[in-house]
C-alpha cells in the first residue's frame, strides 16, 4: 500500500473520551468537571447496584491501558470471595520510556480519574483505594492532591457518598522514581514500605494476595479514567469505536523524530502506525521529511518495529504476532540519521540503571550488555563482542538469537512474549533493543569494530574474553 493510498484513504475521525476537556484550562478543576458532566456517572451507578457496573465493563471489553492489555471487568472478579478487607490499587508510575499519557491524564483531568477509582470501587465492592502517583511528577501530585480535596470537600468522595452507604477513602501515595515500580507487585512493595522490588510468583496475581497480604485489584490511570465515560454512555456506544476485539479508544504518545510530537488519543484496533507517523492531524511525517529508519512501538522495553510494520493496526494481537507490543502507549521514532548502535546503548543504560538487583541474570545481564555496547561506541569493540551480546541476551533472556537462524529482514529472531530467567520483564526488555539492532544493523557495529581493528595483530585480539 502506498502512502499517498494511505492518505487518501484516510486515519479513523478523531473520537475524544478519556481527553475531551483537554482544551479548557481549567480541565483540572472540579467546577469544570461538574460543568461537563462529571461525577454523572457515579450518580447513575450509585443508583443502581455493582454488579450492574461489573456488567456494563465486562460487556464493553475494556482492555487494560497499562500494558498487559487485560480486560478490566474480567481482573475485579480475579478476587477470591469472602477474604476482606480488599484493596485498589491505582498504578501512576508511569516510567517507561517514551510514556507521559497517564501523567497528562493526572495533570489535566484528575477527577476524571478519581471518578474512574470510585466507579471500581463500587463495582469491586472496596472501601480503600491507594492512588500511586511517581515521585517526579511534582504537578501530578499537586493536581491530584487539590481535587481531591475538592472531591472530599464536595461530598464525592469519603462517608456515605451522595447520601447513600457506599463510602471510600482514596489515599494519595508518591513515589520515590524507581522505574520497577511500574510492575504491580513492586509497586505493592513500595507501598507497605519497603524496598520497590518485584515479588516472586506464583501468587502471579495480587488480586489472590496483594496489599498488606489481602486481595488487591491493580489498575491502571488511563484504564480508570475510561470508566465514567463507558458507565454513562454504556457499553454498546463505547463499542462503536475501535475495533470489535480492542473497542473505544487509546491514548499514545509520541517522540522522537516526528514533526509533531505529543499524546493522541486515537481509536483503538483500527488506527495504524502510518496514520499516527503520517496523517496531518497527527504527527505529520518525520522530521525534515526524512526517511524512517526505526520506531519502538509500545515503549523502551519492546523490541524495535521497522518501516514493513507500519500499517499494522493499534491492537495488541497483531502487534505481538509480529514479534513486538503497543505495551505502554509510548511510540519512539528515528529517522535515517540515527546511530542504531548508540540508540541501542542508550536504551541497555537506562535498564542496567533501572535494575533492582534481586535477579542475578538481570543485575549482572543488564551490565555486561550495557559495558560492551558502550566498548563498542567508544571505539575500543572486539570481533567477539556481537556474539557475546547474543549470548548474554540469552541468558537473561532464552531465545533464538544465533545469527544464522534469522531470517532476512524477519522478526522471528525475538521471542515474544519474552522468555525470562527473571521474576519480571525488566532483564528482558534490556535484550530487545540489542537483539532488534543486530539482526536488522549488524553491519553499523561491525563498521564501529571493524574501523578499531584495522592493523590490530590477531595475537591481540585473542587474548582473553573477559568483559
Amino acid at each position: 500500500m502506498t502512502e499517498e493510498t494511505v492518505v487518501a484513504a484516510g486515519p479513523p475521525p478523531i473520537v475524544r473520551i478519556v481527553t475531551q476537556r483537554f482544551d479548557h484550562p481549567d480541565s483540572h478543576t472540579l467546577d469544570r468537571y461538574v460543568a461537563t458532566g462529571g461525577y454523572e456517572a457515579l450518580r447513575k451507578a450509585l443508583a443502581g447496584s455493582p454488579g450492574a457496573v461489573v456488567d456494563e465493563v465486562k460487556s464493553s471489553n475494556l482492555l487494560g491501558r497499562g500494558g498487559a492489555g487485560f480486560p478490566a471487568g474480567t481482573k475485579w472478579g480475579f478476587t477470591p470471595p469472602g477474604v476482606w478487607p480488599r484493596y485498589l490499587v491505582v498504578n501512576g508510575d508511569e516510567s517507561e520510556p517514551g510514556t507521559y499519557k497517564d501523567r497528562q491524564l493526572m495533570e489535566r483531568d484528575p477527577h476524571q480519574l478519581i471518578e474512574g477509582c470510585l466507579l471500581a470501587c463500587y463495582a469491586a465492592g472496596l472501601s480503600q483505594c491507594f492512588l500511586y502517583v511517581r515521585g517526579e511528577m511534582a504537578l501530578a501530585q499537586e493536581r491530584v492532591a487539590k481535587a481531591l480535596n475538592e472531591a472530599y470537600a464536595a461530598g464525592f468522595v469519603g462517608r456515605n457518598i451522595l447520601g447513600s452507604s457506599f463510602s471510600v477513602d482514596i489515599v494519595l501515595h508518591w513515589g520515590a522514581g524507581a522505574y520497577i515500580v511500574g510492575e504491580e507487585t513492586a509497586l505493592i512493595e513500595s507501598l507497605e514500605g519497603n524496598r520497590g522490588m518485584p515479588r516472586l510468583k506464583p501468587p502471579f496475581f495480587p488480586a489472590a494476595i496483594g496489599l498488606y497480604g489481602k486481595p488487591t485489584i491493580v489498575n491502571n490511570v488511563e484504564t480508570l479514567s475510561n470508566l465514567p465515560w463507558i458507565v454513562a454512555n454504556g457499553a454498546d456506544a463505547y463499542k462503536q469505536y475501535g475495533s470489535e476485539t480492542s473497542p473505544g479508544t487509546r491514548m499514545f504518545a509520541l517522540s522522537g523524530h516526528v514533526k509533531r510530537p505529543g499524546v493522541y488519543e486515537v481509536q483503538h484496533g483500527v488506527t495504524t502506525f502510518r496514520d499516527l507517523l503520517y496523517s496531518p492531524q497527527f504527527c505529520g511525517g518525520i522530521r525534515d521529511d526524512n526517511r524512517l529508519k526505526m520506531f519502538i512501538p509500545g515503549g523502551g522495553s519492546a523490541p524495535w518495529f521497522f518501516e514493513e510494520q507500519l500499517d499494522l493496526p493499534l491492537e495488541a494481537r497483531p502487534v505481538g504476532a509480529a514479534g513486538s507490543m503497543l505495551g505502554s502507549g509510548a511510540i519512539v521514532v528515528m529517522d535515517h540519521t540515527t546511530d542504531a548502535v548508540k540508540a541501542c546503548l542508550r536504551v541497555v543504560r537506562f535498564y542496567a540503571r533501572e535494575s533492582c538487583g534481586k535477579c542475578t541474570p538481570c543485575r549482572e545481564g543488564t551490565n555486561w550488555l550495557e559495558t560492551i555496547l558502550q566498548r563498542i561506541v567508544d571505539g575500543h569493540g572486539r570481533p567477539s563482542d556481537l556474539d557475546k551480546l547474543l549470548d548474554i541476551g540469552d541468558n537473561i533472556s532464552p531465545g533464538p538469537y544465533p545469527a544464522a537462524s534469522w531470517t532476512d529482514g524477519g522478526l522471528d529472531a525475538v521471542p515474544f512474549p519474552p522468555r525470562q530467567t527473571t521474576i519480571c520483564p525488566l532483564g528482558p526488555s534490556s535484550v530487545a533493543p540489542v537483539v532488534s539492532a543486530l539482526r536488522r544493523f549488524r553491519p553499523e557495529f561491525e563498521a564501529k569494530i571493524t574501523k578499531r581493528s584495522v592493523n590490530i595483530p590477531l595475537h591481540v585480539e585473542r587474548e582473553g574474553t573477559r568483559v
